[in-house]
């Protein structure tokens, strides 16, 4: 059974109880019993959509079950070690700030130790003349005032003088401390990264094996046709589910509607189309529905406009499969992910990054396939994309 946090796309509603429908700024009083109601239709769709996705799991051949966990374990750890080489980035620009500081601070130690040398010698020399001397030995009570004012502002600096230097050897302490600190902290992130990537190395293993031992479960092309053909059905269903789950959310101010940048919107990723929308796949009569954006393993796929992600999982034939729903019944889908970035319920702009490009579901080389839908019939993306 699928996560509860990326397992479809009726939990998209959950997020949005806590806002009215579009339109509506706030729940009014006395409509307590029909929020209640509204709450358990939400959750009966979100149930009824769960239940469909588990029929269609179970579904599944062996083969494909263990390359949807293969591709699954690959995209969380392809994401585990992007945050983890992120996070040693921040610490060694931690630990290079506080080799800088530290420098800064042991050059002003030293000279503020030169400073203090100077002023305990001219204090010797003063103490080897007494302050009585010099008061019995001046005639004028001017002359004597000026060196009672002199004394006291040489004091007064000496041990302002001690005071910062106090205070540079205690924030020095402070960063070797925190140097050392970082220092374990990057170690052991360098440690888990090496890790990461062993897991990695083994998952790319198990995932070559499964797409082996489904290629040899489909021994024709009448057998390829049949595969491909349930593959459209289940992103049909699920397409079908998510239509009939989601409900009006608010949506942001500077919300502009889907249909009013057709043309104008950026496509998800800077990469090379490899075919054309309606043309012929090759098989039975089966055309392609979107567009296939061949780019480099591990790009960075962004949102083409404002929505939310109503779908985050592995779906069979389309990998690790992301959906954003952009209201009016638009949606775009991103499929053969390496990994998700996004999951249900969260809110996107264009350009935020969704996914990044990969070659789940069993593709030979890593390539974004996107598709646009009004109402769940497939659109030509680039009529909307430039």
């Amino acid at each position: 059974m699928l996560r509860l946090r990326r397992h479809c796309a009726g939990l998209i509603l959950a997020a949005g109880l806590l806002s009215p429908p579009l339109g509506i700024s706030v729940w009014a009083e006395g409509e307590e019993d029909a929020a209640r109601a509204s709450l358990a239709e939400l959750q009966a769709q979100i149930k009824s959509v769960t239940n469909q996705l588990d029929r269609a799991r179970n579904q599944l051949s062996t083969e494909q079950k263990q390359l949807r966990e293969a591709e699954r374990r690959l995209g969380e750890l392809q994401q585990a070690i992007g945050n983890n080489r992120e996070a040693i980035r921040n610490t060694e620009a931690e630990l290079a700030s506080l080799a800088s500081r530290s420098a800064e601070l042991e050059a002003a130690r030293d000279s503020q130790q030169v400073r203090i040398g100077t002023e305990l010698r001219a204090a010797w020399q003063m103490g080897q003349q007494g302050t009585l001397k010099v008061l019995l030995n001046q005639e004028s009570p001017h002359t004597v005032a000026r060196a009672m004012a002199y004394y006291r502002y040489f004091f007064q600096a000496r041990n302002e003088l001690v005071v910062t230097y106090r205070a540079t050897l205690a924030e020095l302490a402070t960063v070797a401390a925190r140097s050392e600190a970082a220092a374990r902290q990057l170690g052991e992130q360098r440690a888990e990264l090496q890790s990461q990537q062993e897991a990695l190395l083994a998952s790319r293993a198990e995932r070559e094996q499964a797409i082996a031992a489904l290629a040899t479960n489909i021994r024709n092309k009448d057998d390829e046709l049949q595969q491909l053909e349930r593959d459209r059905e289940e992103l049909e269903q699920l397409l079908e589910s998510i239509k009939q789950a989601i409900v009006e959310i608010e949506l942001p101010a500077d919300y502009k509607p889907f249909a009013s940048r057709k043309g104008s919107m950026t496509w998800p990723v800077d990469a090379r189309r490899n075919n054309s929308f309606g043309a012929s796949r090759g098989l039975g009569g089966m055309r392609w529905q979107g567009i296939n954006l061949t780019a480099d393993e591990g790009s960075t796929v962004r949102a083409i406009h404002h929505g939310r992600v109503v779908f985050a999982d592995w779906l069979r034939g389309s990998g690790l499969l992301l959906i954003v729903d952009h209201g009016d019944g638009y949606m775009s889908l991103y499929a053969h992910n390496q990994s998700l970035l996004k999951e249900v319920g969260e809110w996107v702009a264009p350009g935020t990054p969704v996914s990044t490009v990969g070659s789940s579901g069993g593709l030979e080389r890593a390539a974004l396939y996107f598709e646009i839908r009004k109402d769940g019939k497939p659109l030509d993306p680039v009529a909307w994309c430039r």
